[in-house]
């Protein structure tokens, strides 16, 4: 489910908050399912309890997962919203690249098969 990549400069609970954000977005983890306790996750990865108690806390700032005293940490209902959020942001993005590409003489010609391109190869 989740790998640290110690070689990445990223904190450890960044890479904790994304991949299960991650997961959540694209369904692998689906609205309502319950997340290991912080202790289980730590064990199964080897990180100080801590940082999983860090990297919940940031995906239930985010929406991410909601907290329910007692019984642990849930994927929240609300994942639609967020990923509407996230494919807003990615879109300003690229709408931020677009226009320097066009400032540099990018045709839309060549965005349109530069995006063609990257989504048949998935990079």
């Amino acid at each position: 489910m989740i790998r640290i990549d110690y070689r990445d400069g990223r904190p450890i609970y960044e890479q904790v908050v994304d991949q299960v954000e991650s997961l959540a977005l694209r369904g692998a983890l689906p609205s309502g399912s319950q997340l290991p306790s912080v202790r289980q996750l730590a064990v199964e990865l080897s990180i100080n309890p801590n940082t999983i108690q860090r990297a919940y806390a940031e995906l239930e700032r985010r929406g991410v997962i909601y907290a329910a005293k007692g019984r642990g940490n849930f994927i929240s209902d609300d994942i639609s919203v967020l990923r509407t959020r996230r494919l807003d942001e990615i879109g300003a993005q690229i709408g931020a690249l677009a226009a320097q590409a066009r400032a540099l003489g990018a045709t839309d010609a060549q965005l349109q098969g530069w995006i063609a391109q990257k989504g048949e190869d998935g990079t």
